[in-house]
Order: structure tokens, then sequence, then C-alpha cells
């Protein structure tokens, strides 16, 4: 094999991605949104993959999802922590790993002071890829809300939320970056913080969003506050340096996280 052949295969090889939906008693949600919104969005049916919890889910998802929006369903596991472990665990070392949530109604990008919807998230999520691989890194992430006043044209490296609506990853068979179950609800702050442990960065785009509803129907079906509390009281007993509890104003627990903190 020549040196140039050599190139244009780690570049291939850098370029290719799967697409990885964890979804549970969405069905129909799953059809309406995520889907569509990948195949308005050029991202080939073939990499997509929607994991389901059993094979009672798994014979109604297929009975109601189109074929020609995704490739393959997979039974994995029940409960979201569960099933990213899972996912990671399906998939060999190195695989370039987009998770999005089945509730996903567009992505957007922020341009001239205005959010406008990404036409191409195929080439969005190669590019995201790509600059991990410049830096050496291993997590993307997306600015957490759609707010364009607050969204900015930068990509950082520090310690910020990787939020698990949608984000990318190389996997690693490594258990020491599987959340616990004890963060559930805020799982992907653990992740986030794990990643960073682990690498010394994470990085985020910040001109990048998504249009979702939180807290819809289905998917965890339990008391949020309560799963909330927990997984706060969790984070910041484990993680003092880096997490900071904080509350909505009706007084749900949330968390923040240190950007630069010293460990």
């Amino acid at each position: 094999m020549t040196k140039s052949s050599r190139k244009k295969r780690t570049k291939k090889k850098k370029d290719n991605y799967v697409c990885a939906i964890p979804s549970y008693g969405r069905c129909h949600e799953i059809t309406t949104k995520t889907l569509p919104c990948l195949k308005k969005a050029k991202v080939p049916k073939s990499v997509i993959y929607v994991f389901v919890a059993s094979k009672k889910e798994e014979k109604l998802y297929r009975d109601t999802l189109d074929p020609k929006t995704y490739g393959k369903i997979i039974v994995g596991r029940k409960g979201l922590v569960q099933q990213r472990r899972y996912i990671s665990q399906y998939f060999p070392v190195n695989t370039h790993i987009v998770s999005m949530d089945d509730d996903v109604q567009n992505v957007v990008r922020l341009r001239k002071n205005k959010l406008v919807k990404i036409t191409n998230l195929d080439s969005f999520f190669k590019r995201a890829f790509n600059k991990l691989h410049k830096e050496g890194l291993y997590l993307w992430g997306v600015y957490p809300c759609k707010n364009n006043l607050f969204m900015k044209n930068t990509v950082t490296k520090d310690l910020r939320f990787a939020i698990g609506v949608i984000h990318g990853y190389i996997n690693r068979h490594d258990k020491s970056l599987y959340p616990s179950l004890k963060s559930v609800g805020k799982e992907d702050y653990e992740q986030t913080i794990l990643f960073w442990l682990k690498d010394k960065g994470v990085i985020r785009f910040n001109d990048i969003a998504f249009t979702t509803v939180f807290n819809a129907p289905g998917g965890l079906g339990t008391d949020r506050y309560q799963m909330n509390k927990n997984a706060q009281e969790y984070l910041v007993s484990t993680y003092p340096k880096i997490v900071k509890p904080k509350f909505r104003k009706d007084g749900t627990p949330e968390v923040t996280l240190n950007r630069n903190p010293e460990i």
C-alpha cells in the first residue's frame, strides 16, 4: 500500500460514522421528528440505528417506522443510561458514534445573530469528528439550548456541558467512561465530566443547537423532580470541585459545571 493510499483510507475512516437513536415508547414521536429530520438533512439511512428496549418494542417500531428512514432496529436495554452503555458496547472500538434523542425536530446554526436550519447534518457530523481527531479528543457536543442571545460563533474545548440530546464520540470500550445509574436524569453531565477527566478536553460547537420538547411523554417516564434531586446530590458529592448545585425558579434541582476546575 502506498503512502498516498494510506492517507486516503485514514481520511475515509474518519469521515464514516453511525447515528444511534435510543428510543422507548415513542415510535410515533420518532417517525415525525428525528427520523425525518435526519432524512431532510442528508444523513444516509444506512448509518441510522434505532435502539429499543425489548422484542415487543422492536415489533411495534418495525410496524410503525418508515423503512426508508432508518437502517436497523436493535434490541438493547431498558433505561437511558443502560441503553447508551449498550450502544457503546454494540459498536466496535473507534466507531464514530452520533447519539440523538428520538424527538429532535431540527438542528440549527447561528448565522449573523439569527438561527437557521442546518440542511446538511451529514457534513456537520463529519466536520465534528474531524475536529476531534485534530484536537486529539473523543467527545463533541452542541449548545444546550436554542437561544441566539447566548450562543456564540465559537468552538471550545474546556469543560462545557455536552448535552445528551445530540452529541458524538469516538467509541472506547472503557468502563470508566460509563455514567453511573445514580446519575439518571443528569447522565449526560457525568458523561461530559468523565470524558473531560480522561482526555482533558471536550469539543463544543457553541453555534449549533436544536429544537425539541424537553420532558415529553414517554422516554424515562418517572418522577423527574426526585430523579433530578438524586442526580444532583450524587454529582455534587462525587465531583465537588467540578459540579455545583443550582435550582430552577420552580425549585427543580439542577447542576452547573466549573469550566476550569483545579484537579
